[in-house]
């Protein structure tokens, strides 16, 4: 590589540097300009929370490696980059397990079923003096980075972290104040509070509003109402919202509404006093005196009595309770999530649920959607339940074969998230079963999954209508042609509205940059 190449290759990224771009947008840049200066099958921008490594981008890796989760004691590999200042570079021998075995994309059709990566290298990313995280670059041939000059290496690191810092200044500067900051920072404190919870994954529209929803509500002390389907993840929007707020350092205290008898409710919310019923053999403060200051979380609020909710109106109305069997009233300070997947709306309606505690409580209504209306985040928490299960069976590497990734898109998903989670354990313990030996790399591929085959009505639910001009009555030939066209008009239009921008394309699609090019080209559009 001459230092012309060189130069040529970084000027455009040094210039990004003084726009406003989107964060996904600048770092694809990053890793496509990566791999064509230093060539190799896959790359990829990790960034440092905790003891963990959640990569921000990826560049010819397996859309799923985006919803895995790296603990850096699980990777020794992340481990000795993390703690080299000078780019390092593994022996295609080295017994050190590689995170990206099995994962580098296109490899069933480009390396005969080769699976394990076999040059292996990156560098730390410092910003501001520390750790940010990583820069990865992976190959499937030994060798291949025989020639690369680790000087070269090491300057393109500087400027991937002058990307990242920029990255993060702007988004700072999109913050409006310190208010703003304030925020930001209790959300990190909530998150790092909450290490070992769950955290929301995608990057679908659906998944967008949802957290754009979460921010405009987080701030303030409004009651959401958190409605979905069951499995959707409500509980973790509650937590997203708490660790958001300025209760964040305040406890979240939670109460699953339909875990309880209803004599056990009343004394649950509001406490009780010694001999206020039978068992009551001294005074308990409730889950709102508990929550004081912070956050009460009332899951499945749909299945509360009647008569508990007029005193719940009541509480939130003057904030002001009182305990089972006392005249006493407590004042307390406490910001009410509720969630929910039944219509409470059509509850009223029934007479099941009171208008009234109904209003009071959908202040701010935020809708969690189906894992179905997701698209392709279906594959970005499959990996992150994929890398769970790898290091819960001691594997060392866990993935999910090209007709697996299609079988998970395909599916309706009538449990959600909860069911998917549930789905690849399974399938993973199943498989591991199957072998007399422990295999290097468990493929899943779509019959270990064991899904049901979409139903036709399925399919028509989850496709856009067809066009006029491509719908079956007028298709001729095979389902082959009547498909390909199909895509031909989706993403002929699609590139129309964005002027043939790609990667606008490919956001409002929901598919990776890279698949949709190959697309295209197949297609004849480009």
């Amino acid at each position: 590589m001459t230092s012309r190449t060189l130069l040529d290759a970084l000027v455009p990224l040094v210039a990004d540097l003084s726009r406003e771009i989107d964060d996904r947008e600048r770092y694809r840049r990053l890793l496509q300009t990566l791999r064509t200066l230093f060539p190799c099958d896959a790359a990829a921008l990790l960034r440092l929370e905790g003891d963990v490594l959640v990569p921000l981008a990826i560049d010819g890796l397996s859309s799923d490696t985006l919803g895995r989760r790296f603990r850096i004691t699980e990777h020794p590999r992340f481990g000795i980059l993390l703690g080299n200042a000078a780019p390092t570079r593994f022996a295609a021998d080295s017994p050190l397990p590689d995170p990206y075995d099995g994962l580098v994309d296109g490899l069933n059709d480009q390396h005969s079923g080769e699976l394990e990566v076999h040059d292996c290298m990156g560098c730390a990313l410092t910003v501001n003096g520390r750790a940010w995280g990583l820069m990865t670059l992976d190959a499937l041939g030994r060798g291949r980075f025989d020639r690369v000059d680790m000087d070269s290496l090491q300057a393109f690191a500087a400027l991937a972290a002058a990307t990242v810092n920029v990255a993060e200044r702007i988004s700072d500067l999109a913050q409006a104040g310190q208010q703003a900051q304030q925020r930001a920072e209790a959300y990190r404190l909530g998150l790092e509070q909450s290490q070992g919870q769950r955290e929301l994954i995608g990057q679908s529209p659906a998944h967008r509003q949802l957290m754009q929803e979460i921010g405009m509500a987080a701030p303030s002390d409004m009651t959401v109402l958190v409605a979905g389907e069951t499995g959707t993840g409500k509980e973790l929007v509650a937590h997203a919202l708490h660790a958001a707020s300025p209760r964040a350092h305040k406890p979240m205290i939670s109460l699953n509404c339909a875990a309880l008898p209803d004599t056990l409710v009343e004394s649950e919310l509001f406490g009780h006093v010694r001999g206020a019923f039978s068992g009551a053999v001294a005074d308990r403060r409730g889950k709102f005196e508990m929550a004081d200051g912070g956050t009460l979380f009332l899951d499945e609020v749909g299945e509360l009595p009647l008569a508990v909710q007029a005193k719940l109106l009541r509480v939130l109305q003057s904030g002001q309770l009182q305990r089972v069997g006392s005249d006493r009233e407590h004042r307390v300070d406490v910001r009410l999530i509720a969630a929910t997947n039944r219509d409470l709306a059509d509850e009223v309606k029934r007479g099941h649920f009171r208008a009234d505690f109904y209003h009071r409580l959908s202040v701010f209504p935020i809708r969690v959607p189906p894992l179905r209306e997701r698209g392709r985040d279906v594959l970005l928490l499959a990996g992150y339940f994929l890398e769970q299960n790898r290091a819960r069976l001691g594997l060392s590497s866990l993935r999910l074969s090209a007709d697996a990734q299609r079988a998970l898109l395909d599916y309706a998903w009538p449990g959600n998230i909860r069911e998917l989670e549930h789905l690849i354990g399974r399938s993973a313990l199943r498989s591991l079963a199957t072998h007399r030996t422990r295999p290097t790399i468990l493929t899943l591929d779509a019959a270990a999954l064991e899904l049901p085959a979409p139903s036709l009505a399925t399919v028509a639910a989850a496709e856009p209508s067809l066009p006029a001009e491509s719908t079956p009555a007028q298709a001729s030939g095979s389902l082959r042609d009547a498909l390909e066209r199909y895509e031909r008009q989706l993403v002929s239009a699609a590139l129309q509205r964005h002027g043939g921008n790609l990667a606008a394309t490919a956001r409002e699609l929901g598919v990776d940059r890279a698949n949709l090019n190959r697309l295209a080209k197949r297609l004849g559009l480009r």
